[in-house]
């Protein structure tokens, strides 16, 4: 697989950075297979800058053979510059191979305070591509803790995958399967096999590399947690 990770692209007054990944990742799919895109909490703390909540983006794709990792780097640069807003910071980083250290950095990241040159040293290191692409250039520590959070397949949410952002209202479990969703479960890690599941704002967790709804049973129906 290969990881693509965004950070800081919005303003207050501008649409966020997952709307962003979705944007890229539809243009993407034109050529190669993407799994998904994945939001993922970052360090809420009044020291730490963000536009609303701190988040970052990830978007994994099917890197086979054919893929031209270059080219699609720079297609995907290509695509945040047209975007981009005046006053946000964005950063880039695209890594097919994810050593432990930078997995380290994102949980860190999570809870801790960590800097753009922790970022850009820990990318140089090994040799993993990583750039700001306006603004102070703050974004490349999202870009980068994307990158380690999405590798370990256990983080986060999808805010694309499948089908699922077509699904509205109440829907039959077997509606989310044929959307894309792997599995239903509780928190307790119960499968749900039948029943009916409010599906508008549908975002499954990130567990096992895969898209897991994870849901609680609300009276009458199955209601869907959003999860970090």
């Amino acid at each position: 697989m290969l990881f693509i990770g965004l950070d800081d692209t919005d303003t207050t007054e501008s649409r966020g950075t997952g709307h962003l990944a979705r944007a890229i990742a539809a243009e993407l799919a034109k050529d190669v297979q993407v799994l998904g895109v994945t939001r993922h909490q970052l360090l809420l703390d009044p020291r730490v800058p963000c536009t609303r909540n701190n988040s970052c983006a990830a978007i994994t794709i099917v890197a086979n053979g054919d893929l031209d990792e270059g080219a699609l780097q720079e297609r995907v640069r290509a695509l945040m510059l047209a975007d981009y807003q005046p006053g946000s910071d964005p950063g880039l980083c695209v890594a097919r191979v994810v050593p432990g250290a930078v997995v380290e950095f994102g949980r860190r990241a999570q809870s801790s305070l960590v800097t753009q040159q922790e970022a850009r040293s820990l990318a140089s290191v090994y040799g993993l591509s990583l750039a700001g692409l306006g603004g102070d250039e703050d974004g490349v520590i999202g870009a980068l803790a994307a990158v380690g959070l999405a590798a370990t397949g256990e983080d986060g949410r999808y805010v694309l995958v499948g089908r699922s952002r077509e699904l509205t209202g109440l829907q039959p479990v077997e509606a989310l399967f044929e959307a894309g969703i792997v599995a239903v479960q509780t928190v307790d890690g119960e499968p749900v096999e039948k029943g009916l599941v409010q599906t508008d704002k549908l975002r499954p967790a990130r567990r096992g590399g895969q898209p897991i709804a994870v849901v609680e049973w609300a009276g009458d129906y199955w209601l869907p947690l959003k999860l970090d």
